[in-house]
């Protein structure tokens, strides 16, 4: 007899949406974490559920149905949501050439945007820096919450509310479609196994995952305290560089401009993935970033360099009222060259989900429903 109906390997928030996504269907769930709690990119973020990054169709839908969830289980918890959308700023020509195509092209595409004066968005926050500001892009889909906060008060809520039990500190090192066999000897059983171990592509199944095509990427990010006197920055907000990285944006023809004016003005921005954003937490910590460096590039050792690059950028376009910047890390996750997700299934019962790309946080509830609808 199961011990469990479900076995769930990872306590991100891919295995933490998993874990949802069956209780849901009234399936009892252990979880294993090989920490003492999850610590790698999920916590490691800006807290961006983000689906006007997205590209149209499948996957923004995907991300709507994610932020839908968000919202329930904000509901359900208590935990933060801020529903506080997004603005794109456009301080040069070419930038603002990109959102007024987006803007045109949007409606048909399935996006709830609008184009806004540099006088709109200095009312609608205080952080866009006005020189130079020829407008903004807002979009009201996009939530905040604190992933260091909300990672571990989900998988507090799955436990108290609904009977999901948590391995901290397990290293499950077999699956092997009848359960899991961890590192300390101990065997659970069950009949679905779920693999969402990250970056990981050692521990479990490294052959497939060797031959899948996989990537790590490496992020470098800060953060400030908490800004004097509750200020607030109102809506995430992104730069100009940040159209370079969104898929969303590759449907404008203006964009090519955009990315040849970057290369030849500043090319280290290129070589190390840089576009800058910030959102803002609870306690009022501005977080920012981000930079992009991939596989054999990758070092343990974080650079200098990029924080330095990061900063210029950032204080080229916003405002915060203190700049001191309180903590600084890394993150590394695992990105697919074309899919939102990797999904695999090595052997029967035994299903493989990783590779949400730095989206996460974006996709991972919708991709978990859509998922369990197949396995169903």
């Amino acid at each position: 007899m199961p011990e469990t109906d479900v076995i769930i390997v990872g306590g991100g928030i891919v295995g933490l949406a998993h874990a949802w996504a069956a209780v849901r269907r009234g399936k009892t769930v252990q979880l294993f974490e090989r920490s003492w709690r999850a610590e790698g990119a999920s916590i490691r973020n800006f807290g961006m559920i983000w689906p006007i990054g997205q590209p149209a169709g499948a996957c923004h839908a995907v991300a709507l149905h994610s932020h839908e969830l968000w919202l329930e289980l904000s509901k359900l918890s208590g935990l933060w949501v801020n529903e506080c959308g997004s603005i794109h700023l456009a301080h040069r020509p070419d930038e603002w050439a990109v959102l007024t195509e987006f803007a045109q092209r949007a409606p048909a595409l399935g996006y709830d945007v609008r184009l806004m004066t540099a006088e709109e968005v200095s009312k609608a926050t205080p952080a866009a820096n006005p020189r130079g500001l020829l407008g903004g892009l807002w979009s009201p889909t996009e939530l905040c919450v604190d992933p260091r906060e909300a990672i571990g008060a989900i998988a507090d809520w799955l436990r108290d509310q609904h009977g999901v039990k948590f391995h901290f500190n397990k290293l499950v090192r077999v699956a092997d479609g009848r359960g899991v066999e961890t590192a300390d000897g101990g065997r659970f059983a069950a009949p679905h196994t779920i693999i969402c171990s990250g970056a990981d592509f050692e521990t479990l199944f490294p052959d497939i995952l060797a031959a899948s095509g996989l990537r790590r990427c490496k992020l470098q990010m800060l953060r400030t305290g908490p800004q004097p006197g509750g200020w607030r920055i109102g809506p995430h907000l992104a730069s100009g560089l940040t159209l370079r990285h969104y898929h969303n944006f590759d449907v404008c023809e203006s964009l090519a401009t955009v990315k040849r004016r970057v290369a030849e003005e500043a090319p280290e921005l290129d070589r190390y993935g840089i576009h800058v954003m910030v959102s803002q937490n609870r306690l009022g910590e501005a977080v920012l970033g981000d930079s992009h460096e991939y596989n054999e590039a990758i070092s343990p050792f974080d650079k200098a360099q990029i924080d330095e690059l990061m900063l210029r950028e950032l204080r080229a376009v916003f405002r915060f009222e203190s700049w001191t910047i309180a903590e600084r890390w890394s993150g590394i996750y695992a990105k697919h060259a074309s899919e939102p997700q990797f999904i695999a299934e090595p052997l029967p019962g035994v299903s493989i989900v990783t590779a949400t790309g730095g989206a996460g946080m974006t996709m991972s509830f919708g991709l978990a429903e859509e998922n369990w609808r197949r396995w169903e």
